[in-house]
């Protein structure tokens, strides 16, 4: 009988998320808020079933009172977030904070298959993550003075780096972070923000060839620090959004042009100097002839995604344990093996869906600084999710960042739950900005 009702989970999951994911785009069609409002209930409705049937067919493999705590402990999680944001904050883009919980709860559920402990450890993340990520609106809304705190921006950021690079622990041949008893400290993760604040502070004035120099020269110094300690896919993320953000403040294309050929030489520079790059490179280039030891990460990913098929192998009847790293750098592998390729593609969608969201805010927005804040961060995000996916299915070599949400890592996780609460913050910034702007027209008339 079990097997039968995983059987079937697997079709209803994936119904329930090509639901999810229309709806996620039919909003964007419909102007009355009414009709948004039953979307974006729906949404809910939808995720909170996705999640009880995942979770189902995770008890009928291990029938636990544990398994039966933490689900009702994740319910009441995703029930308060909803609440606590639309009550704090009624006009707050409600597609965003629908797709932040939908992949909140893809990545707890992976996660809690393959290592139950480290969902446990997940879970604790999103409940601080969510804590902090409350203030942060009033803070984006209230303190006008962010604009004119590049200095610290750019100070905090590189001291953080500095640090990591001085004193941080070794990861995969990489310095990453600090390890604080139980809990591993990232700070490029958070850097990455830090950043886009400084970018955004230093252009969203002047923007002439001085600027550009002097903001390019820290921006460099960002990087290069990042790539001695070997931590390369946030180095890149980094050199990404300066670049798709030097551009929008300056309206030139050479910046970008010349930034691109830099980037080609420091990439065949970073080929021959680290030999992690090089492994990736030929991990990338043919994964099967240099299986052992090279190949064998992606060659794991791509025979999970292969077995999946269309449909997935059903939650929890795969085998996506022996993907090296399959809880954070490889999740997307695993979610493909057992929820399959059509989940997968689905998990794509609602990424750009948010993408989107970020682009339209930063559009709408006549501040100079806040638009290329929004700009900033939609840009890291997406890098980052391209980056992760691109080099789980062997579009790219793997870089080694995980997927914004939904890969285990607390690090990551607070940062980009944070990451949406500063974008969320800046939609409520603007909806205040739209409304002085109709009562100046209304008392024009």
């Amino acid at each position: 009988m079990s097997n039968l009702i995983i059987h079937f989970s697997k079709y209803m999951i994936i119904l329930i998320i090509i639901l999810y994911t229309l709806y996620s785009f039919l909003v964007f069609t419909y102007d009355e808020e009414r009709r948004q409002r039953s979307l974006y209930a729906k949404q809910n409705v939808l995720t909170i079933l996705f999640h009880f049937i995942c979770f189902f067919v995770l008890y009928l493999e291990d029938p636990s009172k544990e398994m039966i705590i933490f689900y009702g402990l994740q319910v009441v999680f995703f029930l308060s977030a909803i609440i606590l944001y639309t009550t704090l904050y009624p006009r707050i883009a409600r597609v965003l904070l629908n797709h932040m919980l939908m992949l909140l709860a893809i990545g707890l559920i992976m996660i809690t298959r393959l290592r139950f402990n480290q969902g446990i450890r997940q879970f604790v993340f999103m409940c601080a993550a969510l804590i902090v990520s409350l203030v942060v609106p009033v803070i984006i809304r209230k303190v006008r003075s962010l604009a004119d705190l590049k200095i610290l921006y750019g100070g905090v950021g590189i001291i953080s780096l500095m640090a990591v690079l001085v004193a941080g622990g070794i990861s995969n041949g990489a310095k990453l972070g600090f390890s604080l008893g139980p809990i591993n400290i990232q700070p490029s993760e958070f850097v990455k923000l830090l950043f886009v604040f400084f970018v955004a502070a230093s252009l969203y004035r002047e923007h002439d060839f001085r600027n550009v120099c002097i903001t390019t020269a820290v921006a460099a110094l960002h990087v290069l620090i990042l790539v001695i300690s070997k931590d390369l896919g946030a180095a890149l993320i980094i050199f990404v959004v300066y670049l798709v953000m030097l551009y929008a403040a300056s309206g030139k294309a050479l910046y970008p042009i010349a930034g691109l050929l830099v980037g080609s030489l420091a990439a065949i520079a970073a080929y021959h100097l680290f030999s992690h790059v090089r492994d990736r490179v030929i991990a990338w280039k043919d994964p099967l002839g240099n299986y052992d030891p090279q190949g064998y990460q992606v060659a794991q990913s791509l025979f999970a995604i292969g077995t999946g098929g269309w449909f997935g192998m059903g939650l929890g009847q795969g085998m996506p344990e022996t993907i090296p790293v399959a809880t954070s750098d490889f999740i997307f592998s695993a979610l493909c093996e057992e929820l399959g390729v059509f989940f997968g593609l689905c998990l794509i969608l609602i990424c750009l869906s948010c993408y989107i969201m970020f682009l339209n805010i930063a559009m709408k927005f006549r501040s100079v600084f806040y638009k290329l804040i929004a700009l900033g961060l939609g840009t890291c995000y997406i890098a980052q999710t391209f980056l992760n996916i691109g080099g789980v299915i062997k579009f790219i070599p793997s870089t080694g960042v995980t997927l914004p949400l939904v890969s285990y890592g607390g690090s990551s996780l607070i940062s980009t739950m944070v990451m949406f609460a500063i974008v969320q913050g800046l939609y409520l910034l603007r909806e205040d900005e739209e409304k002085i702007i109709e009562k100046k027209r209304q008392r024009s008339r």
